[in-house]
């Protein structure tokens, strides 16, 4: 049966349409002060399954998890003098509390570099104590002017990375590790999003950092979307707050420090990456739920088979929903489930009860097929599988022809009305990058021809990816 639409059409209207899921999809609403969000407990599942497994990543990369606070002394960012000039239009800052003005104003935390620089000072002594590897599961508040749910929130969970090494070989190559084994493997395996990794030019670098990485997705829209990034901090942040280690030798030297995050922003990429005109399209590694079994309606014969299937896919390792029919009419329950983008949906008919057969439907591709009872869960199973390969292989279809590679700014401009260009960073300069940014254009990333990361911008044959962003 043919969904009816209830969401803004994609082609007449992208940022409606987001609009449109975050809300009926039941995902999040606007918080009481501007620019917040309420996560509602279905978004708020999808972000529990990618903390999960981004954690696992941190921790297989040998970091372990810390808290530090929300409220950092202003004192603390002009240490860093770029950072807090990168960091001043979006401060939150705090000069009351109990009654009384403050000596000093308390700024409520962007991103912790001040303050874990603070403590990395008091707790690194030699180089036995290199490499410091920490980070941070947190909220932070960045006053955004334009802020959209997911993508661009006053106030947005996140985790941060942080780290103290002894060269600068070793901190560039533990970002480059994240970078890669965190963030690239969870984007391809879990959220089935293909990048393009680079390195940001000078003018996009995060606030007091030498090198910054990304991750740059497309939206199905064509525009990019900056999905994780990793930041060399050199010694900038070692010598503002003294973060010294005596070497093998007695000497006192300077650490070398990184920085890297990911925040909720990743569920605003997940719809964009992947939905379409009936609402959500989840891969199954991050689907709150893999499968729902679903009752044409309310019959005890059909009840029992659907809660007999319900019980066979969770015990065979399937997270699965069980919808009893007591939510309105089949259709409208279908609608909502296509909403939701749960991978795998198991209808449960009379007719096809009668022959022992269900009828399962693949949200990725719509795909129907009759499945007799006694194989449905190792079915779904195998679908999980296939689905997740599937759309990353639809992502990486979709990337690819809309990427086109150019020869002059001109052709560039063009090409990223709809999607991302690849042109010759030489022919792009400065003045190509102020033409790029009348046109509501920036460069996303450089990477060298075969598409892996340069160690900098200095490097001769890079390539920069070009594209509108949000």
């Amino acid at each position: 049966m043919a969904v009816p639409s209830v969401l803004t059409p994609q082609s007449e209207d992208f940022p409606k349409w987001y609009q449109d899921v975050v809300a009926k999809a039941e995902m999040a609403d606007n918080g009481p002060v501007r620019g917040t969000m309420v996560i509602r407990p279905y978004g708020y599942a999808i972000w529990e399954r990618i903390q999960s497994a981004i954690d696992g990543r941190i921790k297989l990369a040998g970091a372990q998890n810390a808290y530090f606070p929300l409220f950092i002394p202003e004192s603390y960012l002009s240490k860093e003098a770029e950072h807090v000039e990168g960091f001043s239009p979006e401060l939150a800052v705090v000069t009351h509390a109990g009654g009384e003005r403050l000596a000093e104003p308390i700024v409520v935390r962007p991103t912790s570099e001040t303050v874990i620089g603070e403590f990395m000072a008091k707790w690194i002594q030699s180089y036995r104590d290199l490499p410091l590897l920490l980070n941070q599961w947190a909220n932070v508040v960045r006053w955004e002017l334009r802020p959209r749910l997911f993508l661009r929130s006053s106030e947005f969970l996140w985790q941060e990375g942080h780290t103290a090494h002894a060269s600068a070989e070793d901190a560039s190559a533990y970002a480059m590790r994240i970078h890669l084994r965190v963030y690239n493997d969870f984007l391809e395996k879990v959220l089935a999003v293909p990048t393009f990794l680079g390195i940001k030019p000078p003018s996009e670098r995060f606030a007091g950092a030498t090198n910054t990485m990304t991750c740059e997705g497309m939206m199905r829209d064509g525009k990019a979307l900056q999905m994780a990034t990793s930041h060399e901090l050199g010694q900038n942040f070692a010598r503002a707050f003294d973060i010294y280690y005596q070497s093998e030798e007695g000497q006192a030297q300077l650490c070398f420090t990184t920085s890297w995050g990911a925040s909720t922003r990743l569920v605003g990429g997940l719809i964009m990456a992947h939905g379409d005109d009936n609402g959500l399209v989840l891969p199954p590694a991050v689907a709150p739920w893999v499968a729902v079994v679903v009752a044409v309606r309310e019959d005890e014969e059909i009840l029992a088979a659907c809660r007999r299937l319900h019980e066979e896919l969770t015990h065979g390792g399937v997270r699965a929903q069980l919808d009893d029919g007591r939510r309105g009419s089949f259709g409208r329950r279908v609608t909502d489930w296509e909403m939701k983008g749960v991978p795998v949906r198991v209808e449960v008919g009379p007719r096809d009860l009668a022959q022992g057969l269900v009828t399962v439907v693949r949200r990725d591709t719509g795909e129907k097929f009759p499945v007799a009872l006694s194989e449905v869960a190792s079915l779904v199973l195998r679908l999980a599988e296939d689905i997740q390969r599937d759309m990353y292989q639809a992502a990486t279809a979709f990337r690819d022809a809309r990427t086109s590679d150019v020869t002059s700014l001109d052709e560039a401009i063009v090409a990223a009305q709809s999607g991302f260009a690849r042109l010759t960073w030489d022919l792009v300069g400065e003045a190509g990058e102020a033409r790029l940014k009348a046109e509501a254009m920036t460069v996303r990333c450089l990477q060298r021809s075969d598409g892996s990361i340069p160690a900098n911008d200095l490097e001769e044959g890079l390539i920069a990816i070009i594209a509108k962003s949000y």
